[in-house]
């Protein structure tokens, strides 16, 4: 559901005739948008929106992986006790 209410309100506070922008103020909603989308937008934003709503995706957010700093997915991995790993050396 908080994926849905961010990609609407993108599409309504930040969409321009052309592109996306960012806001100054997401409390002041009624400033447009600045004339200028940041590179990472359609490269990270997009991405991690299309990812949550994509049913035919390996990528198991909620599960299997998490997403680093550049949006891509990465699997979680289970913890290993460290006890095992002293007895193995």
């Amino acid at each position: 559901e908080w994926g849905w209410e961010i990609f609407q309100s993108i599409e309504r506070y930040c969409k321009t005739d052309v592109a996306y922008g960012s806001l100054k103020d997401v409390n002041n909603p009624s400033i447009p948008p600045e004339d200028r989308m940041e590179s990472f937008f359609l490269a990270e934003t997009m991405k991690y929106l299309y990812l949550l709503f994509d049913p035919d995706t390996e990528v198991d957010i909620v599960n299997k992986h998490v997403f680093n700093t550049e949006a891509h997915p990465t699997r979680i991995f289970p913890e290993f006790d460290k006890s095992d790993l002293a007895l193995k050396q």
